[in-house]
Formats: structure tokens, sequence, C-alpha cells
């Protein structure tokens, strides 16, 4: 598993960025809008996919190693490793996977132009509401990693999830409640097990409808290609994860557009993602909920993004 601490400042950057408009709207009080500390976290799980011989295009099928990606930029993968399976009749399993990150750091300064200085030396722990309670691991610079299926955390739905972080003898509280239930894409999950299209072309999924009386949870798309070797390319050819301080502004303060495209029922990818003929590329469908600060000494652009990734496999001609 590899972790990039760049990711997780420049997450903490534009979540900065998405309160200062909209910190009193969101009902913050005026201790966050002046805190220094800032945390950025993120609560992620992939479901189990097994990819088959057949969807592998110009790939060798005896090959028994891939990364699955996790989300836009995350920096995060997932190494199957060598599995002692033949991988020509069984195809290969990518088994869910649960990981915690987070980022804890100071402002420099009132603007958005600088990065928050990450903070070493924390201790940082993930509380499930009538559950366990899970410890990350220092990585430096400010960031913090769970590793689920080492320390045996498993992403619930519907769960509330609270971080503390204390540092200095101060204790940091922020929290996501009811974090979102895995959203099946049905087009992803053909008896093919794979998407077959010819290079170039569009594709088009369609989420399933929400519960009654709810709205859909914020959307994110990314499309990686997979090279020769069976290694996901880290930079996506497709994403649509806001990349500046408007657009996340937008967002959070749900304004007209935030909704069309982040919470649109049918979501089409275009043809530009699929460049290729004869190749391989990943699908990571990312369902999310946001949650905050708790407690007045944390930032209001503190920014907790709790969820779940839908996996499709496209295979070109």
């Amino acid at each position: 598993m590899k972790i990039a601490p760049k990711m997780l400042r420049g997450l903490a950057v534009l979540a900065l960025a998405t309160t200062l408009g909209v910190a009193c709207d969101l009902g913050k009080t005026a201790n966050q809008i002046t805190a220094r500390s800032v945390v950025v976290a993120t609560v992620l799980t992939t479901p189990p996919v097994t990819l088959k011989p057949e969807a592998i295009a110009g790939l060798d099928a005896s090959f028994l190693q891939i990364d699955a990606g996790f989300l836009a930029d995350s920096g995060i993968t997932f190494d199957a490793g060598a599995l002692p399976i033949d991988f020509r009749d069984a195809g290969l399993p990518i088994p869910a996977q649960n990981v915690v990150v987070v980022f804890f750091g100071q402002r420099q300064g009132d603007g958005l132009t600088a990065p928050p200085a990450g903070v070493a030396g924390a201790t940082v722990s993930l509380q499930q509401a009538g559950g366990g309670s899970f410890q990350l691991a220092d990585q430096g610079g400010g960031n913090y990693l769970l590793a689920g299926d080492d320390a045996g955390f498993k992403y619930t739905s519907n769960a509330t999830y609270q971080f503390n972080v204390v540092s200095a003898g101060e204790t940091y509280v922020a929290e996501v409640a009811q974090v979102p239930p895995e959203e099946r894409i049905q087009a992803f999950e053909s008896s093919r097990g794979f998407i077959d299209q010819p290079s170039g072309q569009p594709l088009t999924f369609v989420r399933p409808e929400p519960a009654p009386g709810q709205r859909l949870n914020l959307g994110f798309v990314n499309v990686f290609p997979i090279d020769p070797n069976g290694k996901q390319v880290p930079t996506p050819t497709y994403t649509n994860v806001p990349k500046t301080p408007l657009d996340f502004l937008k967002l959070v303060g749900d304004a007209v557009g935030a909704q069309t495209e982040y919470r649109a029922q049918s979501v089409t990818i275009p043809g530009t993602a699929f460049p290729d003929r004869d190749k391989n590329y990943l699908i990571v469908f990312q369902s999310a909920k946001t949650g905050g600060p708790k407690s007045d000494n944390l930032f209001a652009g503190s920014a907790i993004i709790a969820g779940t990734a839908a996996v499709g496999i496209v295979k070109t001609r």
C-alpha cells in the first residue's frame, strides 16, 4: 500500500477554500471560523472485484498482479500481489479494501494560497458510534493512516464516525454521520465481468434510485488506464473531481449546478476517457458524504469525506 502525503495536503487546501464564503450559512461557530488547526480525513471502501481473463485487452493472461486505485488522485493504491491461483482459469480477485487517512495541520496565514503545515506526533483515533475504536499510524508530515485489513477496521454503512486528534495536550474532534451504503452500478456488474466497447466512445451508466425522501449522495468519477504489465496508471484519463476553490465552494454551498453534476442519476463519461483501442481502463465511481468539525478548536473548513466506491472494467477495441 502506498500513500501520497502531498495529496492530503492538497485536499486540506481545497477544504480551506470551501468554507470562506459559506461557513456562517453552515452553522459554524465563530471559534471554528478563526481556528488555526485543520483536519482533512477520508473513510473509504471498495467492494471485491474479480478481473476475468477475457477482460484483459492485449495482456498475457498468466500475469498475477494488478493495482486497484481508490479515489481521484488520492495517492492510495492497493496491490493484489502474486496470488496462489491459476489466473487463466479463475480470474484475478481484488479483495474489498477499507482505508482511513487523516491530515492534521496548522493554517498558514488567512488566505487560500499557502498549504497548511502538517503536524506530526499527534495521537489520532477513529471511533465508530456504538462500535470499536482504532488508532491511526503516524506517517510523518501530518499524515496518519489506518489500513482496515491490518487493524480489523471495516466500513459500516450508515455508521457515524468520529475522529479524535490529541496534540500538545489539546483534543480536536471531527465527525461524519450516517455514511453511505454501497451504491451498486448495474452497468459495472454484467455477467461478462467487463464492459466491451470501441475506443473513443462515451459510456453512460445509471445510479440507483435514492431512498424515499432522500437525494443522491455526491458522486465522483475517475478513469484510470491499466498498462501492459497489469498496473494501474496513477494519472486518470478522466476525472470530474472539483479542482478549484470556486468549484468546491459551489459544491459545499449546494449552489445551482452542483446537484446537476455531482448528484445526477445518469452519468456520462466522455469518449476521451477511453482514447486507445485494445486497452483496459478502470472506472472508480465514488459515492460520498461529507462531515466536518465538531469541536470549536478546529477550523470550519475541516472536511471529512466518507463513502464507497463501485469499480468497473472497460475493454476497448
